[in-house]
């Protein structure tokens, strides 16, 4: 059996000089998990590769030739994963097969596109469905879903794995090794699954429930050993641990820090966190030790309305408190934020911006609120979709029309606090007066939220074209 894995891309990879100081324009970190699901595969099977538009072009005639293309989508790579099915459609009889997080949640839209779709994770569900397909049977397994005479037929719901320890091999992924030593990507490694909170507009609680998972801590060292080898000396060597709520399990969190620090791996390290963590002195302590230099809050908002509207269990004042007892222990913050909710007006972004740059954050994530498919946020607003399964604006772009401003008047939020976040001003504040990975990493932001300003702007027009249809 030949198998290859796609990962599409929403701007698809181009070579270009602002691959060497601009993250997320042409270039991005690949998912581990397709190179995870590869690994688990070349177990059986030789011939098995990866191909992410994030870092590649596609070798096409490779693509033909192969007996099973599984094509990997997030919600804002839908589309593009449509049209690459469709090409291979109509120059391949490889069985085309949808999987990811936005094919879970949407699989009746996702299998209009492909002869199945696998819903969930794939790490067990995956190597089972290739030998069925090999010796001529019908994959009628738990997770998988297909169409028959017309019809969707789902063969049950997706079972998770049982064992999570698995080290992706990178090099299963085509021109990885080549780009991760000269470009703006990041290693990362993936230690936990799922959270254990519901906030409305989270795909991950959505698609994979809120039992938390975990991989053994030896094996994620093993795991961080291996990228940090596979991605060699570099300028900024920092590693980012990309689980969306890495402390749920705080035992198991304790022994997996206590691990690397065991392990004697100089490196540094950024991890994602609620704000919870910034209450726990030894946790903190115990990051410092391990070689963590920063964490990123999923803050979101900064109103006490807003948590509440989308069940996330944080407010104000306890976000505040979270952040600075974090910097008191030497550990930079980085804050994520959503533009807007409901009850958002203009004039958030200055707000943002005022309270970022007062509160010392390092540096920030903004996003125009997303609808992700099976999220209760997208029930509750799918009305006010912009463009209805146009899935590729979703990027921190504005989507919907809030309750009150315009599309534009949203975009325009997000471009503000941007502007004044990554001013010319507090650029030069930090050649001077910041040290070490800080100042590169925020001379790095620099010129990539100048990017993703300008394309903001250029769908201005648009935006404001939806404003004077809609009157």
């Amino acid at each position: 059996m030949k198998i290859r894995f796609i990962e599409p891309g929403n701007l698809p990879y181009r070579p270009s000089p602002k691959n060497l100081y601009v993250y997320d324009k042409y270039i991005r970190t690949p998912s581990n998990g397709i190179i995870t699901l590869a690994t688990i595969l070349k177990r059986e099977w030789d011939d098995v590769l990866c191909y992410s538009e994030s870092i590649s072009k596609i070798i096409w005639q490779d693509i033909y030739d192969a007996d099973i293309v599984f094509i990997s989508i997030f919600t804002f790579s839908a589309n593009r994963g449509y049209e690459l099915a469709q090409q291979i459609r109509a120059n391949s009889r490889a069985l085309i097969v949808f999987g990811g997080l936005h094919a879970t949640l949407a699989y009746r839209e996702a299998i209009e596109y492909g002869d199945y779709v696998t819903r969930g994770e794939g790490d067990e569900l995956l190597p089972e469905f290739v030998r069925r397909i090999e010796r001529g049977e019908l994959p009628e397994l738990p997770g998988v879903v297909c169409r028959r005479d017309g019809e969707i037929v789902s063969f049950g719901e997706p079972v998770p794995p049982r064992s999570l320890d698995v080290v992706p091999d990178r090099a299963l992924m085509y021109n990885f090794r080549k780009m991760a030593r000269r470009s703006t990507i990041w290693p990362q490694v993936h230690a936990s699954r799922s959270c254990p909170h519901n906030c409305d507009y989270c795909a991950l609680v959505a698609a994979f429930g809120r039992v938390v998972r975990t991989r053994s801590p030896q094996n994620v060292v093993e795991d961080i050993r291996a990228a940090v080898d596979f991605f060699g000396k570099r300028m900024l060597n920092i590693l980012w641990i990309t689980d969306d709520n890495f402390f749920a399990d705080r035992k198991w969190a304790v022994e997996t820090l206590n691990a690397i620090i065991e392990s004697g791996i100089k490196y540094s390290f950024t991890i994602q966190a609620r704000y919870e963590v910034g209450f726990d002195d030894d946790m903190l302590e115990l990051l410092k030790k391990a070689g963590f230099e920063e964490l990123a809050l999923g803050i979101e908002f900064l109103e006490d309305e807003s948590f509440e509207n989308y069940h996330k269990k944080s407010t104000y004042s306890e976000i505040l408190r979270s952040v600075r007892n974090i910097q008191s222990h030497g550990l930079r913050t980085r804050g994520l934020f959503i533009f807007g909710a409901d009850n958002h007006t203009p004039g958030i972004g200055k707000r943002l911006a005022d309270f970022v740059i007062k509160n010392n954050i390092s540096g920030v994530l903004i996003q125009s609120m997303y609808f992700v498919p099976g999220t209760p946020v997208y029930e509750t607003h799918k009305d006010s979709l912009i463009d209805q399964g146009n899935w590729s604006r979703c990027t921190g772009k504005a989507v919907h029309y809030p309750k009150n401003m315009t599309p534009a008047q949203l975009q325009r939020e997000v471009i503000e606090a941007s502007r004044l976040i990554y001013s010319r001003r507090r650029l030069i504040q930090a050649i001077f007066g910041k040290r070490g990975s800080e100042r590169i990493l925020f001379i790095g932001e620099y010129f990539w939220q100048k990017e993703v300003r300008r394309d903001m702007k250029r769908e201005l027009p648009y935006l404001e074209s939806l404003t004077t249809e809609k009157a």
